[in-house]
């Protein structure tokens, strides 16, 4: 088995309780011994990753950034893991970012190597995931000759980055590297792209650390309003019918502990977005679940029933929400959020909190703690019996399948229940997607990672990968489609090489399921396009056990429901390689409670032909 030329750096096991933006304030400087030693632009690059404590780069060398790879060679503080495809560093980037707090770090050559980051990077901006993408440019004097392998990449990423730099002086590079990585993990994290041309790379220069930034008009605000605090304390601590909206912010935020303290003292309903499951344990009395299009429908009534909603890290995006005039019709709402531009976007908020989001709630317990000593504890027992009454007319379940064919849900909970909390559960995007957020239990964050915004496919196996780097001492399962594992499976070879033992749980229906669920709901089954046989042929193409020991993977196929269970325990045994685990399911299986794109989540149903009769005004 090849191994990394370096031997990696020690990787936490589990996720930092913070993310760790690069330390280059005056203060810092002050206490530290400067470093100011010649150099070349290349290697300000590597140093200064180096020094910004970065461990692994996920990347692919090509002419423009060949400077760099040759002083990278060198490195003992860093590991660079050769992928197959550039989309597949920047899911790494982004799997590895989301599974520990810390900034994910990608790079690619110019033109067509940064460009395949596109789709990476605009994934970690949709779901607020700290990445640093490096590329390479042509030399400063061909840029905008269209020269052999040149792209505006600055341009091209500036809607899907947080910002993007273009390096043409060596002497900058350290000061740009700084600031991108400061950028990307504060405030609202997200990715930054440094583009730096070639020439400046191969320039002679003067490595200083940690260099001066200069970021005019970048100041996160993280300490909210004290008086917003307050009021919405009143608000939680006198409304009737509350719900704790809870979104991926609760994540980024590292807030956990002090959201959990929140849930206890309010007594409020909880329900968790698909970018926050785990944020608050599946097991707390008080989680209703997950929100939304495919949301449970004790957790859709009760935004539709509250009269107080408080966001928290969350931004009222259509698949929550539904048809927005018609959401939560009324409530109060309470919006906090690290980033200003999304209070009041999508749902006007009655008290708006900007800050970070672990403070915001920190000052929200001891606010609450007065309020309730003031007016006394809600009585929400009235409440609590409408919500429980759903949870126990309309639970989470399946139909048993008319093909023969094992249920995918079954194999999805099972997985759940056999591999535990501890491990990560990272899917694609689809059906699968779905199941996987609704069937696995979460107890705690940083344990599921899945393309939310942008609905990426083909994230899952990359992400894992990027994922399991990060914490090595975790059990890392990808819960994959059919349809995206043929998209990223070229990075399979990358976790054997590699030595990054994944696992895949392939849930092969041999369709592109989410889309066909949509042709039998709303095109009256005119399946056009979307079965992943070819015609009439009822071979499986690709042969999935095959495909995963041609990439120097165990494959394994699973046909029959009796052995799921010892499918899935046989795979756990497996420590030394990646493992691909073909799931032969039923293509018909759908995914319920379902709320149709553009209407109200009043019409939310529970599953086919069944509509949940649930009165907001009880």
């Amino acid at each position: 088995m090849a191994k990394a030329p370096h031997p990696a750096p020690p990787r936490p096991a589990a996720p930092t309780t913070q993310a760790a933006p690069v330390r280059v304030a005056p203060a810092v400087a002050a206490a530290q011994a400067a470093i100011n030693e010649p150099s070349t632009g290349a290697r300000n690059i590597v140093r200064a990753l180096e020094e910004a404590g970065v461990d692994t780069i996920f990347g692919m060398p090509g002419g423009a950034i060949l400077p760099t790879y040759d002083p990278l060679f060198d490195s003992t503080r860093l590991r660079h893991i050769l992928v197959r495809h550039e989309q597949g560093a920047g899911h790494a980037a982004t799997g590895y970012a989301a599974a520990t707090g810390r900034v994910g770090v990608c790079m690619a050559t110019s033109g067509p190597g940064a460009t395949n980051l596109i789709t990476a990077l605009a994934d970690a901006h949709m779901d607020s995931v700290p990445v640093v993408a490096i590329t390479g440019q042509v030399g400063a004097s061909f840029i905008g000759t269209d020269a052999f392998q040149e792209a505006d990449i600055v341009g091209a990423t500036m809607p899907v980055t947080k910002h993007s730099f273009l390096v043409t002086d060596a002497d900058q590079i350290p000061a740009r590297i700084a600031e991108a990585f400061h950028i990307a993990s504060t405030g609202r994290p997200g990715p930054v792209l440094v583009d730096i041309a070639k020439s400046a790379q191969q320039a002679g220069s003067t490595f200083v650390w940690p260099p001066e930034m200069d970021l005019p008009g970048y100041h996160p605000v993280t300490r909210p309003h004290a008086r917003q605090v307050r009021e919405a304390a009143r608000l939680l601590a006198t409304a009737r019918r509350p719900v704790l909206y809870v979104g991926g912010g609760a994540v980024r935020a590292n807030a956990s502990p002090e959201l959990l303290e929140l849930v206890n003292l309010s007594g409020a309903a909880v329900v968790t977005t698909l970018m926050a499951r785990g944020a608050v344990p599946d097991s707390h009395p008080q989680n209703l679940g997950m929100p939304g299009m495919h949301g449970t429908v004790p957790a859709v009534a009760a935004l539709q029933k509250a009269d107080l909603v408080v966001a928290l890290g969350a931004r009222f995006d259509d698949r929550v929400t539904g048809k927005l005039d018609s959401f939560a019709p009324g409530a109060t709402i309470v919006h906090a959020d690290i980033d200003p531009a999304e209070i009041s976007k999508n749902r006007y908020a009655d008290v708006p909190i900007v800050g970070d989001l672990k403070e915001i709630v920190t000052d929200l317990v001891v606010e609450l703690t007065a309020a309730q000593a003031q007016h006394g504890r809600p009585d929400l027992e009235g409440w609590w019996k409408q919500l429980d009454e759903l949870r126990a007319t309309y639970p989470l379940g399946w139909a048993p399948t008319e093909d023969g064919l094992m249920a995918p849900q079954h194999v999805i909970s099972r997985l759940g229940e056999i591999v535990g909390p501890e491990a990560v559960y990272v899917s694609g995007v689809g059906q699968h997607q779905m199941w996987a957020a609704q069937f696995i239990r979460y107890e705690h964050s940083r344990t599921w990672l899945n393309s939310g915004g942008l609905g990426t496919m083909g994230y899952a196996v990359p992400a894992a990968m990027g994922a399991k780097v990060g914490r090595p001492d975790a059990t890392v399962w990808a819960i994959d489609g059919d349809g995206c594992f043929q998209m990223t499976n070229q990075e399979l070879a990358t976790c054997a090489l590699e030595g990054i033992p994944i696992k895949v749980a392939l849930i092969n229906n041999s369709s592109l399921g989410m889309v066909r669920q949509w042709q039998t709901l709303f095109y009256e089954g005119r399946y056009s396009h979307t079965d992943l046989h070819t015609g009439h042929d009822t071979r499986h193409i690709p042969d999935f056990v095959k495909l995963a020991e041609a990439y120097g993977c165990v494959g394994l196929r699973c046909t029959s429901t009796g052995d799921v269970d010892a499918t899935i325990k046989r795979a756990m045994e497996i420590d030394d390689q990646p493992v691909v685990v073909d799931f032969v399911v039923s293509r018909d299986s759908m995914v319920w409670p379902m709320v149709a794109a553009g209407v109200s989540n009043d019409d939310i149903q529970y599953a086919h032909g069944i509509t949940p009769a649930f009165d907001r005004d009880e």
